[in-house]
């Protein structure tokens, strides 16, 4: 009869090992390229709340090759009936006054609260090599894990005021997409508050006590757009000077005229980073939707307001690029450049003969 082995070499059948290859990777990161997918699957998986797809869109959105460009907007046009169910939240402020951690704590507020958070953020950049280093996601870590928030992180490509030129698009995918709070986050410096104002129901202004800026540093500008001032913060030895902030803040407003919407505007403080009074923060935004979706009904009118501003600012965009696109133009613009350069004709004159040229008049 055979002995038994009993050696100690003998190995034991370990436990069933993982796959190595990540099947949510593997579709995230697969080889198809964006183009390759049919318009009616791309609406098809938003509609479902794809990740995948729905990202891929925003890239065809961004793109600015004319076949992206293309497919795009198929992509917009099959899932734009299914877009508008959302409160749509601007959020702005100066460099370092904790926007993303802002952001972070009240999407974690919500998600809890069983909704579904997208968070479009725009990124500055360079004006040299055009990058960017879209770091909303390592800034915004839990949220960007939560099962219910959506981030994507856009370069500004250099468009006005450092908002990014198809957040407007990127919005109306998200909603399709299930998503019923949409935060804009902005760069916080420029003219980006403008934009922004321009494609949100709400625009919350966040602020530092402090800093030197409670009253001659803010643009009047800013805080005429602005449903809700906040000045974030507002904890440990900071307590007192938020509160004083917040009195001053509240002292000008008064010196304002009256909103159009009748809206009077909270000033409010907070501490995102320790999540104190966050929720309060979310409580002033719903009342607002509710109130401004009243009798006055100037919740949908100024959507409809937005609407028609976009027409109009994707004319000039399109008309912008078909100039730039042009073959001619293209030929001809750096030997007037340099005509300008040398000064043999003025910019006035260089610009004229460009457009000449682009309207075949020359």
């Amino acid at each position: 009869m055979a002995k038994k082995n009993k050696s100690a070499l003998h190995v034991k059948k370990g436990i069933e090992q993982p796959p190595q290859v990540n099947k949510d990777a593997a579709e995230r990161f697969s080889n198809i390229r964006p183009q390759d997918i049919a318009a009616d699957n791309y609406v098809q998986g938003i509609l479902a709340g794809n990740r995948t797809l729905l990202s891929k869109a925003i890239t065809l959105v961004e793109s600015s090759l004319p076949r992206h460009q293309e497919l795009a907007q198929e992509i917009i046009s099959g899932c734009l009936p299914h877009a508008g169910n959302s409160i749509r939240v601007g959020i702005t402020g100066v460099p370092g006054v904790g926007k993303s951690t802002f952001i972070e704590a009240l999407g974690k507020y919500l998600t809890a609260s069983a909704h579904k958070v997208a968070v479009l953020a725009i990124d500055p950049s360079s004006t040299h090599s055009k990058g960017s280093i879209l770091g909303d996601k390592t800034r915004m870590e839990d949220l960007a894990n939560d099962p219910n928030a959506f981030i994507r992180p856009s370069a500004t490509a250099g468009s006005l005021g450092g908002v990014a030129r198809k957040t407007r698009e990127a919005i109306i995918l998200c909603e399709a997409a299930g998503f019923d709070c949409i935060f804009v986050e902005t760069v916080g410096v420029g003219q980006s508050e403008t934009a922004v104002h321009s494609m949100v129901d709400f625009f919350l202004l966040l602020m530092l006590a402090g800093a030197g800026d409670e009253l001659q540093g803010i643009k009047r500008g800013i805080m005429e757009m602005a449903d809700a001032i906040i000045i974030n913060k507002a904890d440990g030895s900071n307590i007192e000077k938020a509160e004083l902030a917040q009195l001053e803040y509240r002292n000008a407003l008064h010196l304002f005229p009256a909103t159009a919407s009748g809206w009077e505007v909270p000033v409010e403080t907070c501490s995102a980073f320790n999540k104190e009074r966050v929720t309060d923060i979310w409580r002033i935004v719903d009342r607002y939707q509710s109130t401004m979706t009243g009798d006055s009904n100037y919740f949908y009118s100024k959507r409809r307001e937005q609407m028609v501003h976009t027409m109009y600012e994707s004319i000039n965009q399109q008309l912008r690029d078909s100039f730039y696109g042009n073959e001619e133009v293209k030929r001809r613009i750096r030997k007037i450049e340099k005509e300008v350069l040398t000064g043999k004709i003025s910019a006035y004159v260089a610009a004229n003969e460009l457009l000449a040229i682009f309207a075949n008049k020359k």
